[in-house]
C-alpha cells in the first residue's frame, strides 16, 4: 500500500514539477529584452566623445550603452558598461547572464525528473504489485492532455523549423548585402588607382605631368591599394566566419525539430497501444533531449539579444560615423587621412592633366606655326579648337566653366569635329587643329581626367565613411526587424517544444500506468464478475 501510495505521490510530484517548469519557461519568454536605449541618456552619455572628436582626440563611441548594461558574471555581478563590442569577453558573458533561468530550467529539469524517474523505477521493482484498479476520469484527462501536448510538441517544431529557415535566409541575405558594400568600395577604390596609374602615362606631344605630381601619385597608390585590401579581407574573413556558424546553427535546428518532433510522435504511439518498457526508454532518453533544448532555448535568447544590440548599435554609429567602435570589426570604413588625401590627390591630378591639355591647345594647336617650327608645325588650320572646362581651381576648390569651353564628359566627341586627315606622316593634308596621334593622347588625357572627376562624390563620401553608414542605415531599415523576429520565432519554438515535451513525458508514464490498470482490470472483473470490488468499476 505505501508503493502504491508513493508511486501516486510520485507522478503527482512529475506533474507539479513540469508544469512549475513549463509556468516559468513561458514566464520568461520575454525576459533579457531590454528597452531600445533612452536617446536622452545615451547623447549625454557620448557628448564628451564627441567633444573629444572635434578637439583631435582618438576617441571611441559607446553604443548601445543603455540596453547593455546588464549584470556581468565575470566582474563580480558589476553592471557592465562597456556598450556593444563583439570584441569584449565581458560583454559576452554580460549578454549570457541573460539567459541563466533557461540554464536554470534544465538544471532543475534534469535532477527533479531523474529523481523521479529513480524513485518509480524503485517502487515498481521492489514495491510491485497487482495494477488493479483505475480512475476513468484519470485516464480519459491523461489522454485528453497527452494529445493535447503531442499537437503542441508538433507545432513547436513547426514553428522552429521555419523560424531557423528564415532567420539563416535573413541573415546570409544581411551578410551578402555588407559584403557587396563592401567588394563595391574596394572596387572602386582600385578603379581610383587604375586611373591615377593611368594618369602617369599620359603624354601629349612629350607634355607629362609634373615630376612632384607623378611622386605623389606613387606614394597614394599604395595607401589606396592598401585600404582597399584590407577592407575586402576583412569583410570577407567575417563573413567566413559567421557563415560558419550560420550553417552549423542551421543543422543544429533542423536536427532538433526533427528529432523532438519524432520523439513526440513515436512517444504519443507507443502510450497509445501500450508498449509500456519501449515508453520508458523513450522516456528516459526525451529526458536528456528535453534538458538539451532548454539549454539551447537560453542560447538563442542570447542571440537574439546580441541582434538587437547590433541593430541598435548600427543606429546609433550612423548619428556619429567619425568615431572608433567596435563595429569597426563588422565593416570598418577607410582611414579618413587615406581618404582625405586620395581626394585631394584625384583633384589634383585632375586640375593638373586639363592644365596641360589646355597648354596644348593654346600653345599648339591653335596656334598657326611655320612649316620651320618642326615639330609644333602640322599645318595646323581652321576654326580654333575651344578650351577644356577645368572643374578646379588652383587652390583645388570648385570652379564654373567659362563660356566656350567644354566639359569633360562630351569634349573628346567636340574635339573629334577639329581631327585632320593625314597623307604626309605628320601633317595634316585637311583642314583641322588635330591629327589623329594627337586626338588619341588628347583622348586618353581627357578620359582620365574625367575619370578621375567622376570619383570625386564617392571619395568624399569614402572620407565621411558615409559608404558604411549607407550599408548600416539599410541593415537596420530593412535587415534588423526581420532578424529580430525570426531569432524571436526560433527561442519561442524552442521553449514550446522542450515545454510540450516535457509534459508529454510526464504524460507517457501517466496514460501508459493508467491503460495497463484498466486493461488488467477489465480483464479480472471478466474472470472474477463475484470481486466484490467490481461494483466501483
Amino acid at each position: 500500500m505505501f508503493c502504491f501510495r508513493s508511486k501516486r505521490v510520485l507522478i503527482l510530484l512529475c506533474i507539479l514539477s513540469s508544469f512549475l517548469l513549463f509556468a516559468t519557461g513561458t514566464s520568461i519568454s520575454g525576459f533579457g529584452k531590454e528597452e531600445e536605449g533612452d536617446v536622452v541618456e545615451w547623447r549625454r552619455n557620448v557628448i564628451e566623445r564627441v567633444i573629444a572628436e572635434e578637439s583631435g582626440e582618438n576617441s571611441s563611441l559607446i553604443l548601445a550603452a543603455k540596453r547593455t548594461k546588464r549584470k556581468d558574471p565575470n566582474d563580480n555581478f558589476k553592471l557592465y558598461t562597456g556598450g556593444w563590442n563583439i570584441s569584449n569577453s565581458h560583454y559576452w558573458t554580460s549578454v549570457a547572464y541573460t539567459a541563466v533561468p533557461f540554464f536554470v530550467i534544465a538544471a532543475v529539469w534534469f535532477v527533479l525528473f531523474g529523481l523521479c524517474l529513480s524513485l518509480i523505477c524503485f517502487c515498481y521493482c521492489c514495491c510491485a504489485g497487482q495494477p488493479y484498479g483505475y480512475s476513468q476520469i484519470a485516464y480519459a484527462l491523461s489522454l485528453i492532455l497527452l494529445i493535447s501536448f503531442t499537437i503542441a510538441a508538433i507545432v513547436g517544431c513547426v514553428f522552429l523549423y521555419t523560424g531557423q529557415g528564415k532567420f539563416h535566409a535573413s541573415t546570409t541575405d544581411t551578410l551578402d548585402y555588407v559584403v557587396s558594400q563592401a567588394n563595391l568600395t574596394s572596387e572602386n577604390l582600385r578603379n581610383v588607382s587604375d586611373y591615377l596609374n593611368a594618369a602617369k602615362k599620359v603624354d601629349v606631344q612629350s607634355s607629362i605631368l609634373p615630376q612632384d605630381v607623378l611622386s605623389s601619385i606613387d606614394d597614394i597608390q599604395g595607401k589606396i591599394n592598401s585600404s582597399a585590401t584590407t577592407l575586402s579581407v576583412k569583410t570577407m574573413e567575417n563573413q567566413d566566419k559567421i557563415q560558419d556558424v550560420l550553417d552549423n546553427m542551421r543543422l543544429a535546428l533542423i536536427i532538433i525539430a526533427a528529432v523532438m518532433l519524432f520523439l513526440a510522435f513515436i512517444g504519443f504511439l507507443l502510450s497509445i497501444f501500450g508498449l509500456q518498457c519501449l515508453v520508458y526508454t523513450l522516456v528516459i532518453l526525451g529526458w536528456i533531449l528535453v534538458t538539451g533544448t532548454f539549454v539551447l532555448c537560453g542560447v538563442f535568447l542570447l542571440l537574439h539579444n546580441v541582434v538587437g544590440d547590433t541593430c541598435v548599435a548600427m543606429d546609433q554609429w550612423v548619428q556619429h560615423p567619425a568615431a572608433h567602435t567596435a563595429l569597426d570589426d563588422i565593416l570598418p570604413c577607410v582611414d579618413n587621412a587615406t581618404a582625405r588625401e586620395t581626394l585631394t590627390k584625384t583633384k589634383l591630378v585632375t586640375y593638373q592633366l586639363v592644365n596641360l591639355l589646355d597648354n596644348a591647345i593654346s600653345n599648339m594647336s591653335n596656334r598657326n606655326f611655320p612649316p620651320q617650327v618642326r615639330p609644333l608645325y602640322y599645318n595646323q588650320s581652321g576654326p580654333l579648337m575651344p578650351l577644356l572646362c577645368n572643374p578646379f581651381n588652383a587652390d583645388l576648390s570648385d570652379k564654373q566653366c567659362l563660356p566656350g569651353e567644354v566639359h569633360l564628359n562630351n569634349a573628346t566627341e567636340i574635339w573629334k569635329k577639329y581631327t585632320c586627315q593625314i597623307v604626309t606622316p605628320g601633317t595634316c593634308a585637311t583642314q583641322g587643329r588635330l591629327t589623329p596621334k594627337l586626338y588619341s593622347q588628347m583622348a586618353a588625357a581627357v578620359n582620365v581626367s574625367y575619370g578621375l572627376y567622376k570619383y570625386g562624390p564617392f571619395l568624399a563620401d569614402l572620407q565621411g565613411c558615409d559608404f558604411v553608414r549607407s550599408t548600416f542605415t539599410d541593415i537596420e531599415r530593412d535587415h534588423c526587424p526581420g532578424l529580430k523576429r525570426y531569432t524571436r520565432w526560433i527561442y519561442v519554438g524552442l521553449v514550446l517544444v522542450s515545454s510540450a515535451v516535457m509534459l508529454s513525458l510526464v504524460f507517457w508514464v501517466i496514460y501508459s500506468r493508467e491503460r495497463r490498470h484498466r486493461v488488467y482490470t477489465k480483464d479480472y472483473n471478466e474472470m472474477h464478475p463475484e470481486d466484490p470490488r467490481n461494483k466501483g468499476h
